[in-house]
């Protein structure tokens, strides 16, 4: 076995995964009882009424903020892993068309931006299942990631498996992938745990007031050399999480491209999307036999 799992036994795995999340929140417009309750103000509405402010906030991120990141990407030449709500590229077909061209990957981010860890198995199963079939027509391929949104159901990730899903990344235990083996209908399954990463998240400016680009970069940065000193002698991923809407202000874009640019300069770096990181613990690491303690 090589002492790396990844491609040329490289040092660290990069994950980056762009979220796209706009015009598939929470919206009086598309049935639900209230607004998106989070925007860059931390404004709270809790009447059923529409917040156009709050809408014009997130198509910030398909108007201005998408062609940004795009730009990002392609000057550093970085594949991405993008988790995505399908009625949000349903609504933006031209970000589909360039995941689809761009030989990135299209995760599912569920059928809508909302919260499904209530529905009983039958709607959840449902959710799933037209987040795939609307992902496949929008980006040309068929997800075969997962992330949700915040909180799901204990059998989600049964449901996953039996559904034919590579890996799960609502876990947030580890900075290397993991098996886990789950009971289905037809006896015991594995899937790749890719675990993902809230701390360097670009969530970080709605959530923490004051944090500036430059804390965001310098923090990624630190994240980025402590794991890749470590994966010269374990295995190490390294997963970074932008949004549209967030990143994609012309204040913090550029913090993004240095990132990028600075992870580049580095040997031993596999810039990666999260399917070919599943696919390459897969094949170098077998799952267990039998179903994990819990």
């Amino acid at each position: 076995m090589p002492t790396s799992p990844w491609p040329q036994d490289s040092r660290l795995a990069l994950s980056i995964v762009v979220n796209v999340e706009e015009g598939a929140e929470m919206s009086v417009r598309d049935g639900d009882k209230g607004p998106e309750p989070v925007d860059e103000l931390g404004v709270h509405l809790k009447v059923p009424i529409r917040n156009f402010a709050n809408e014009s906030n997130y198509l910030y991120g398909i108007r201005a903020g998408w062609p940004r990141v795009a730009a990002q990407l392609a000057r550093h030449n970085v594949k991405a892993t993008f988790t995505a709500a399908a009625m949000a590229l349903e609504r933006a077909p031209e970000i589909g068309r360039a995941i689809a061209q761009g030989g990135h990957e299209a995760c599912s981010h569920g059928w809508r931006w909302i919260h499904q860890f209530s529905y009983d198995e039958a709607r959840e199963r449902d959710f799933v299942r037209k987040a795939v079939t609307s992902i496949e027509a929008t980006a040309g391929h068929r997800p075969i990631g997962w992330l949700s949104r915040y909180l799901h159901s204990p059998r989600l990730r049964t449901t996953l498996a039996e559904e034919g899903f590579l890996y799960h990344m609502d876990d947030f235990s580890d900075d290397e992938p993991r098996w886990d083996v789950v009971e289905t209908k037809d006896g015991p399954r594995a899937i790749v745990i890719m675990p993902y990463a809230l701390d360097s998240n670009d969530m970080k400016f709605w959530l923490a007031p004051g944090y500036t680009p430059q804390q965001w970069l310098d923090y990624a940065v630190e994240t980025f050399d402590v794991l890749y000193d470590e994966g010269a002698s374990a295995t190490r991923m390294m997963s970074l999480g932008v949004h549209l809407r967030i990143i994609g202000r012309p204040g913090r874009i550029g913090a993004f491209g240095r990132f990028l640019q600075y992870a580049n300069s580095k040997p031993g770096v596999w810039m990666a999307t999260r399917a070919e990181i599943a696919r390459a613990f897969a094949a170098t690491t077998p799952p267990p036999a039998e179903p994990a303690a819990r």
